[in-house]
């Protein structure tokens, strides 16, 4: 079963700016990486998943339900992180998380606590007070203290420094092993590698691409004949390159990163 789907899905803000007849499934327990630049479309596609606007063309759907018409039953089911969290700043993390867990109806607090420690979460700063990487840890952890069925994570390691970086695609790697789906917009291409299945590239709110990592390097690579002087230099420099001698000609190919790929689809502008 398909735990996102959208479906021809369109708001038009004018003057280029929405979502255009964007189309793509998740299945249940599959990450799935969403890449785009500032005003792309990502966050635009997010909010309709949530429930927070209504299509104006098309539909979406998460764990088969509407995402507007049934869209506090969604909300339920999804742990969200938005790019831009606001918070009640009077409060101390720890308040926050607790008014959290009343809201979503958490029994165990387990799973918070196990959050807390990994990402040595001080719950006891008032948030008006914490530092951008704080906050965003106290966004991790309201996310996904839940344990919910679908993670909905919207640029979630902001502020982060590499260490929690690192912590956190751990956290991303391990709740997709325990069969958990996971829609991850990202910046940071090292991170949706390293934790996507599959990824799709939005360009001016329309979806250029949806695939694999390894089917989209497999399309993007760039194979270069070199000629040699003789057969000798040709085969030492196969050996070197990882090259196909033939003769006094080699072929080399260029497996692409997954940020080159993505510069392809944006003919090399990338304005983050």
């Amino acid at each position: 079963m398909d735990a996102i789907r959208a479906e021809n899905l369109k708001r038009d803000y004018g003057d280029g700016k929405g979502v255009f007849d964007v189309s793509f499934s998740v299945p249940q327990g599959e990450a799935f990486g969403f890449l785009g630049p500032n005003g792309a479309g990502k966050t635009t596609v997010i909010r309709h998943l949530m429930g927070f606007i209504r299509p104006k063309g098309g539909k979406c759907a998460v764990c088969g339900m509407d995402c507007w018409e049934k869209r506090e039953l969604v909300q339920g089911k999804v742990g969200y992180i938005p790019g831009e969290i606001s918070f009640f700043d009077d409060m101390t993390g720890g308040e926050f998380l607790k008014f959290i867990g009343k809201y979503r109806k958490i029994g165990s607090l387990s799973k918070q606590k196990e959050l807390i420690d990994r990402f040595e979460l001080d719950t006891k700063s008032k948030i008006k007070k914490m530092s951008k990487g704080t906050k965003q840890k106290v966004g991790i952890v309201s996310a996904f203290m839940a344990d919910p069925e679908v993670l909905i994570l919207d640029e979630p390691t902001g502020g982060l420094d590499p260490l929690m970086q690192s912590r956190f695609i751990d956290l991303v790697n391990e709740e997709k092993s325990a069969g958990k789906t996971i829609f991850l917009s990202s910046h940071m291409f090292e991170e949706v590698e390293r934790t996507c299945d599959r990824i799709g590239i939005i360009r001016r709110g329309h979806l250029v691409a949806v695939d694999s990592v390894h089917e989209l390097r497999k399309r993007h690579i760039r194979t270069y004949s070199v000629q040699l002087d003789s057969q000798e230099e040709a085969s030492s420099f196969a050996r070197d390159f990882g090259g196909s001698a033939d003769g006094c000609t080699v072929k080399v190919s260029s497996k692409p990163s997954l940020e080159e790929i993505f510069m392809n689809y944006y003919g090399g502008e990338y304005h983050d």
